[in-house]
Order: C-alpha cells, then structure tokens, then sequence
C-alpha cells in the first residue's frame, strides 16, 4: 500500500480503518482527479462530474466528524487525512469538500435545531443539496465579526441586506448560509434554500482569479431578501458561536496545506530521479539534494504538527490557538515547499500538466484563507502573552 512521502513512520501510527478511508481518497486522487482536472483548471470551470463522485465512495466522507442524519462520523485523524489526501489531488476539489462538508454542513451540525439538523444533513451528505458559506464581505475580512449585512424580522420573516464575496460553492449551491445582524445587533446564521431562485439575491462569479482556479468563488449581493424565520439558525447567539464553526475548518486547512506540501515534493522527488543532465539524474546534484531535504523536513514538521494536533481534538485538549498555530505554520511552510518543487522542475514547473504549478498558486490560496497568516499569528501572540494585538 502507497501511502506516500513519510520519513518519521507516522503511518505506523494509523488504525486499519485509517488506511483504508486514506488508500480510498488517494485511489480517487490518482485515477479520478489527476488525469482530468487540469483543462476545468484552465477553463477556470467547476468540475462536477469528478466532484459528484465523493458521494459514492465506499467509506462515506460527507460531514466530516459530524454524527448522525447520514454524515460520515470520521475521528479527527481521519478527518484531516481525508483533507490531506484531496489536497494531493487539486486544491478546487479540496476546497469544494471544505465548504460543502465543513463549513456548511458543520454549521448545520453545530448551531442547528434538532429539527434543522434533521431538514437538511441527510440530503447534504449524499450530496443531493450542495452548501455554501457566506460570512466575507467586501469590507470585511479578518474584521469579519464585525459584518455589515443585516437582517430585520417582518412577522415570520426576516428581510436580508447586504453583500458577500468570495464566497466558495454560491453559484452551484442549493443551501447558502449568511450571516447577519438583526436589528438588535445579535449575530446569526440564515438559510437561504435555493439561492439562485431566491428574489432580491444576485450571485456573481469572480473572474480571474490565479489560484482554485475550478471552485467557484462568488459575489452575492442581497437586495431584501426574504428569509423564513425558522431558517434561522437556533443555537447561534454571537460571532464566538461561529469561531466553533472555523476552529474545526482551520484544523481541516493546516492538514490541506500539508496535504499540498507533500504533492510538491512527491512530484519533485519523482521528476529529480528521471530528470537526466550532463549525463546524469539531476537527483545526483548537490544543490537538488538541498532542496529536496529542505522540502522534506518542512513536509515532515508539517505531519508531525498535524498528527499531534489530530490528538489534541480527539481527546478535547485543542484550543484555538493551536489550530492557528498550525495553520500559520503549514500554510507558510506549503508556500515554501511548492516554491522549491516549482525550482526543481525548471521551466517545466509551470506546466499544470505536471500538476506542480496548480499547487503552487492554491498555497498563496492557502495562506490567506480560514484566517489571514497574519490573524493566526495574532491569535497565537495573543495566546503567548495574554495581550491582543489585532489593532
């Protein structure tokens, strides 16, 4: 069983059950995802027929560690191998399983009703209704607990206004979450079902972007936009209900970052040993070898943090600022390794046949997402010395 690049033996550490769900993503990966995501990725177009088919794989995946109404129910470990495995393959891909299982459907199963839970899980986790996630505003970013858009309560609706961008799946959900203060200043989530037919909401795609190039990023303007009131997310208070919601979505990035390092220097490991100059495999150069070492101690760093911190959440201990540590760290080490890969390949690294050049600019995807690099520093500062430093 290939399990990939592991010079400390981590895999050692895996159950059975662990290898299989990590041999079936990795399966999917090489015989789905790498031979055909390349022309969506130069089309800049969503690639629904590979996307369709994490829904029937034998070891199920939809709703990460979420339990019950049909998701997956995975352990911390395996959880971050499934975002690890689909970061090998194409970030856009990784990126739609983030939004869909983790942000969307872990909202859901976190601040939901029983009777939400139970409305909208099962349909999700067969991938029979696609989530989006809208919390960006223009104007608001980092400072995203602070959003613009409002929603006022009229009888047993509520009236939506505002804006969101950069919002990942918009375009093909058929679930949009957004979040919003009501009049009384109190933050919540709003389920709009069926988006693209909801009256007053606009949804445009964002163009030209250099980096998830085959997930669709959106902007949506809402224009008093109805919302039934029992869409309303019932167990949602204040935006810290939310940071529950991207604690566990960062977890699943730092392990995406890693995921990604690790194909950079597969790929740059293979390419070096039957890359041949003056005569010889470049993998004989000393100054290929640096950078193959330096690539694999950062990969390995990146595991280790990763296995580590999979313990820590199983076992209750996992704070936010070790998610934002491990996220910080990854997501910086991933720019560095794809950097290098795209250095051993040459001129042929920025081919997206040899898949290193979509790595390349998902990992500065990577490090601004799920928390700015600099936020998840911030957070981690704060966290050392007891002061914030966020202003």
């Amino acid at each position: 069983m290939n399990l990939g690049f592991d010079f400390y033996r981590l895999n050692d550490r895996l159950t059975e059950a662990q290898r299989d769900l990590r041999q079936q993503i990795r399966h999917f990966v090489e015989q789905i995802v790498w031979p055909h995501i390349n022309p969506y990725w130069e089309r800049a177009e969503f690639p629904r027929e590979i996307v369709m088919q994490l829904g029937t794989l034998p070891i199920p995946i939809m709703g990460g560690m979420l339990h019950g109404y049909g998701c997956a129910g995975l352990d911390a470990l395996s959880a971050g191998l499934v975002r690890y495995e689909l970061a090998r393959g194409d970030g856009s891909i990784g990126t739609f399983y983030g939004v869909h299982s983790g942000l969307a459907m872990g909202t859901i199963g976190l601040l939901g009703s029983e009777e939400q839970k139970a409305r909208w899980l099962p349909a999700m986790a067969r991938l029979e209704m696609i989530g989006a996630f809208g919390l960006t505003e223009p104007l608001r970013g980092s400072d995203a607990g602070h959003v613009l858009t409002t929603a006022r309560r009229e009888g047993d609706v509520y009236v939506l206004n505002g804006v969101k961008r950069w919002i990942g799946n918009a375009a093909i959900a058929d679930l949009l979450i957004i979040w919003a203060r009501d009049e009384n200043g109190r933050f919540g989530g709003f389920i709009i079902e069926h988006p693209q037919q909801t009256p007053g909401l606009t949804i445009h795609n964002i163009t030209g972007k250099i980096a998830k190039r085959a997930v669709l990023n959106a902007e949506i303007t809402l224009e008093n936009v109805p919302v039934p009131a029992a869409n309303r997310l019932t167990n949602c208070h204040s935006f810290r209900d939310v940071t529950r919601v991207l604690t566990f979505t960062r977890y699943s990035v730092a392990w995406e970052a890693a995921g990604l390092a690790a194909a950079c220097l597969e790929l740059a490991l293979d390419y070096a040993r039957n890359r041949e100059q003056f005569g010889q495999p470049i993998a004989s150069f000393q100054l290929i070898q640096q950078k193959l070492v330096e690539m694999a101690a950062a990969v390995t760093e990146m595991q280790c943090l990763c296995f580590r911190l999979a313990e820590l959440m199983e076992n209750n201990q996992m704070d936010e600022s070790m998610v934002a540590l491990a996220k910080y760290t990854n997501a910086r080490k991933a720019r560095q390794v794809a950097g290098l890969a795209r250095e051993i390949l040459g001129g042929n690294g920025i081919l997206i046949d040899n898949h290193i050049a979509r790595h390349l600019t998902d990992a500065e995807a990577i490090y601004t997402y799920e928390g700015t690099n600099e936020i998840n520093l911030l957070i981690v500062g704060r966290a050392l010395t007891g002061i914030g430093a966020f202003v």
